[in-house]
């Protein structure tokens, strides 16, 4: 294996790892926060501290490009897909509008989504808030019909695995759902619209800063709400959170976030996605080890299925497909 093979199989396998690692483990302290302040109070402290630290990853990836070649605007716009006939000129303008327009949509839906998600760990636990956020996985491409796009048979089996899932996980005696239980399912249905959002901005404006001003909307939604309902919280709570604060602030958004980018850069995105979603796992095995939660058996089997319809929906339809050949094929010869 050469070199820049190399660095392919260690950017799609480890970096992605060590993502949905951090992402998983972030429940935890998101979970140590919410001990301490209200959601929204920890979501602008924790926004505020992505955007200071997603500024200067935007600083360090401008140099990046410029080392790689990309010496000139006009060059660096041209990395992206400009429309055909479109000058450079015209292109800048439109990647600016897009630029403020989605960072302002993706962050007022990723703060309806991680405020709901905030409200929901403090009672559900790190474990069970990251195998039902995990649910997004599933639901962006079922949103997708409302975008006119196919849905796969395998999706369908997958969602009814997840629904399965997440009755075991959820519903209580009575058919109850726990209040923290239902902020998280509705924060999985916003992380699906904001996942769809980032999905057609991306296409022409760049990851990270598109990220920057989603992070920043998402600090002053947050603060607003925060001294309208609240009020600042005391000096000593912001103290007393700033680990678990610089832990998700720092690393969940902003060093997770630019391995996700890095890891899908020249490589297999069914592969990059397949070990992103370990995130769950890691959110329970964090909060059993750091937290010491525990499930009921009928909880862990709830989470089984979930993370079994997570991994069915992100696997190609032509690996599956090849694999019933190849069953069909086998039978055929035993015949």
């Amino acid at each position: 294996m050469d070199k820049a093979k190399k660095n392919i199989a260690v950017r799609q396998t480890v970096l992605p790892l060590l993502a949905a690692f951090i992402w998983g483990s972030a429940f935890v302290a998101q979970s140590m926060g919410a001990d301490l302040l209200s959601p929204f109070a920890f979501n602008a402290f924790r926004n505020i501290i992505a955007s200071g630290f997603l500024f200067f990853v935007v600083l360090a990836f401008d140099r990046i490009h410029k080392r790689d070649g990309h010496r000139s605007y006009e060059e660096y716009l041209r990395t992206f897909a400009v429309p055909e006939g479109m000058s450079l000129t015209d292109f800048e303008k439109v990647q600016r509008k897009g630029l403020l327009k989605g960072g302002l949509l993706c962050g007022i839906t990723m703060s309806v989504a991680m405020n709901l998600q905030q409200s929901g760990v403090a009672d559900s636990g790190a474990g069970k808030a990251g195998f039902i956020t995990a649910l997004y996985v599933v639901l962006v491409p079922v949103f997708g019909l409302f975008l006119h796009k196919k849905v796969p048979a395998k999706v369908w089996v997958s969602v009814a695995l997840a629904v399965v899932g997440l009755y075991l996980l959820c519903i209580k005696q009575g058919f109850r759902v726990a209040p923290s239980d239902a902020y998280l399912l509705c924060c999985a249905f916003a992380f699906s619209v904001q996942m769809l959002l980032v999905d057609h901005y991306a296409t022409y404006v760049d990851g990270v800063k598109l990220s920057l001003v989603q992070f920043l909307v998402v600090s002053v939604v947050s603060t607003v709400i925060m001294i309208i309902t609240e009020g600042m919280p005391e000096v000593s709570l912001i103290k007393a959170s700033i680990i678990p604060l610089l832990y998700t602030g720092v690393l969940s958004s902003g060093v997770a976030y630019t391995l996700q980018i890095i890891s899908q850069k020249d490589a297999n995105p069914t592969v990059v996605s397949l070990l992103l979603c370990m995130e769950s796992v890691f959110a329970t095995i964090s909060g059993a080890v750091i937290l010491h939660e525990r499930m009921s058996g009928k909880e862990y089997i709830g989470c089984v299925l979930m993370f079994a319809a997570v991994i069915l929906s992100q696997i190609p339809a032509s690996a599956l497909r090849k694999n019933h050949d190849k069953k069909v094929k086998e039978s055929v010869d035993k015949q």
